[in-house]
């Protein structure tokens, strides 16, 4: 039944007619919120995150006790990157996003989105638990191949028992952010870090007089508790509502399908959008307030008609072949075993959702996070060869650098549910445009702030870390680490938003965990040359050195079978934001100078640096600076927040 016969007596008019839109494409507006919503709890938990750093820095130093934290701590850096940001993301969101899809559309049978919960989440624990055990019981042979040179090993092992328990509560919290950006809501996940830092924070400043370093470790192993107690509530919101909708009573003419529990006016788009009034025959799926004429089609178009055995959901009119994919395009033909919504399933995938994700996808997806994350480990191993304090001063270097790069990657953060669904949706073209897009916003953003920390990297340090049992030449050795380990910053980003591309599409890609294989040869072989002759500064070196071989080789591999971006373009608009760097870095360098003090030389940097940046930046047209309205009156526009044409 139309929309347009719901209680509302007065006429119905008919909305402009539009490009058709599909139920998962989201409007600009949206999207330029959630950005901004997790860039403030990201920027919240980083100030929380240079918080606990402080305190374990303030209580502990740069000495043998907190090399052996370090170690420890290990393992929770190795299971965030796994289980939450970068592998149970991966694999899940995909997973939920065309789960959702299906929901969207009504298949009949049980709702995807629960049977995906019920086929994964009790496996999920299960593994998570065991590898926990293991962990635990194996923690001395773990602590002596992470760092064989280390002097005290027997507190790393007492540190690595209690860090261990985080395979578990990380991979929980993993699986309900995965599965809560996929349903759009970004709040709780956003929070996690918070909730985390907090923790960890809170049981240091209790229990350091007492328990020593051990204090952090056991914060560590609480924290990885909160994060998933965070998100629970949240979640389990979601799956308890029915499919369509959700637990609260729909009103006549409720929104089915454009958000949950959001109350509609009589007469409102089904689809498109809540309060779009719809005349009577209006087309139900592609657009608002289009009218339809009699026998026209009810998913592929407003007012085209359907030739029998037309396409119903992929596109206008196009008659389909039998086998032909019956939402993925436009009678393209389907290969035997081939997903309904045009995503290849393995056999003996589950065709109503419950594993809709392959082994093999899984395996691709663990190799290239534990690739990424081993660069860490590369860094440990060497480090634990130099006088105690190198392995801190490459934690605090890092940890400090990262901050411009954790900011630009909440852009691909809030951004890659959208491009899973699209592509679950078959619409490649905005999946295309979004990923184009995010590359050069994401790119100047952190070479922003690479400016920063290369120029004002003493001051930084000094004003973060210098006061307790940091001293002054912690401060200089530091300092130095972070410059060079700046120079990664750009690969690291890249990496983080090239591979969602990869594995957006729902299946198995070796690709991305071959190419991070070459880099981490080229980490280990480049840290073995340096780390003689350039101590810690040559292992950041070669860090950097590899994830940009990495950054730069996926980069030269995309094609049709991820995301087809179009490398030229991209290549091209990033070369505007790197010239403009390097401006900047000189102008930030020669400003950092001129003042003393490091409060005034950091200033002094940082304001010189981001001047000269975005007066480059509008030089070069970098992102599209230019079409920028100034002033501007109510909102920001910028590539993040202009709407694609066609998914209006």
């Amino acid at each position: 039944m139309d929309a347009a016969a719901g209680s509302d007596p007065r006429p119905a008019v008919p909305a402009p007619a539009g490009p058709p839109r599909s139920p998962g494409a989201v409007s600009g507006r949206f999207l330029a919120r959630a950005t901004l919503l997790s860039a403030a709890l990201s920027m919240a938990a980083a100030v929380l995150g240079l918080g606990r750093d402080q305190a374990l820095a303030h209580l502990f130093g740069a000495g043998a006790e907190t090399d052996a934290f370090l170690v420890a701590w290990t393992v929770p850096e190795m299971a965030s990157t796994l289980l939450i940001e970068d592998g149970m993301a991966f694999v899940l969101v995909p997973a939920f996003s065309l789960a959702l899809a299906r929901r969207g559309r009504g298949t009949p049978g049980p709702d995807p989105v629960r049977a995906l919960v019920a086929a994964s989440l009790p496996r999920l624990c299960l593994a998570l638990a065991g590898s926990a055990a293991l962990l635990v019981l194996g923690a001395p042979l773990l602590v002596a191949f992470l760092a064989p040179g280390l002097s005290d090993p027997s507190l790393a092992v007492a540190c690595t028992r209690l860090t261990a328990t985080c395979v578990l509560s990380f991979g929980l919290a993993g699986y309900c952010s995965a599965a809560l950006r996929a349903h759009r809501s970004y709040l709780a996940p956003g929070a996690i870090y918070i909730a985390y830092n907090a923790v960890i924070i809170a049981t240091m400043v209790v229990l350091a007089a007492r328990w020593g370093v051990r204090a952090a470790a056991l914060g560590v192993a609480l924290g990885g508790c909160a994060m998933a107690l965070a998100q629970a509530p949240s979640l389990w919101r979601r799956l308890a509502r029915r499919p369509g909708g959700s637990g609260v009573p729909r009103t006549a003419g409720a929104d089915r399908h454009g958000g949950p529990g959001v109350p509609q006016a009589a007469g409102a788009d089904l689809d498109g959008g809540p309060g779009v009034t719809r005349a009577a025959g209006a087309d139900r799926h592609g657009g608002p307030g289009v009218p339809r004429a009699p026998g026209a089609d009810r998913d592929g178009g407003p007012g085209v008609t359907q030739a029998a055995g037309a396409d119903r959901p992929g596109g206008p009119g196009v008659p389909q072949a039998a086998g032909t994919d019956r939402h993925g395009g436009h009678g393209v033909t389907r290969a035997a075993g081939a997903d309904l919504d045009g995503v290849a399933r393995a056999p003996g995938a589950d065709r109503d959702g419950g594993r809709a994700f392959t082994v093999g996808l899984v395996c691709a997806v663990l190799l290239f996070a534990v690739g990424r994350q081993s660069q860490v480990l590369i860094e440990r191993y060497f480090a634990s060869g130099l006088p105690a304090g190198a392995i801190s001063h490459l934690n605090y270097a890092q940890k400090v650098a990262q901050l411009p790069m954790s900011l630009a990657m909440m852009v691909c953060v809030v951004t890659f549910p959208v491009v899973a669904r699209a592509i679950a949706e078959g619409d490649v073209r905005r999946a295309r445009d979004r990923v184009e897009r995010d590359l050069t916003l994401m790119a100047c953003l952190v070479l922003l702030g690479t400016s920063v920390v290369v120029a004002c990297a003493p001051g930084i340090v000094h004003l973060l870390f210098q006061r307790g049992a940091f001293t002054a030449g912690d401060t200089a050795a530091t300092a130095a680490v972070m410059r060079v380990y700046a120079l990664g910053l750009l690969g690291h980003t890249l990496v983080g938003a090239l591979v969602r591309s990869y594995f957006s599409t729902g299946r198995a890609s070796w690709y991305p965990p071959a190419v991070m294989g070459i880099g981490v040869v080229a980490t280990i072989g480049l840290s073995a040359w340096a780390v003689g002759p350039w101590g810690a500064r040559g292992i950041a070196g070669a860090n950097a050195a590899g994830i940009s071989l990495t950054a730069l080789l996926l980069l030269l591999g995309l094609g049709p079978q991820s995301v087809p971006v179009r490398i030229p373009r991209v290549a091209g608009a990033l070369a505007r934001p790197l010239a403009a760097a390097v401006g900047a870095t000189a102008a930030g360098l020669a400003g950092a100078g001129l003042a003393d003090g490091p409060a005034a030389s950091t200033a002094a940097g940082c304001a010189c640096a981001s001047v000269v940046f975005l007066a480059l930046a509008w030089l070069l047209n970098a992102a599209g600076v230019r079409s920028l309205p100034f002033p501007v009156p109510h909102s920001v526009r910028s590539p993040l927040t202009r709407k694609l044409r066609h998914g209006r």
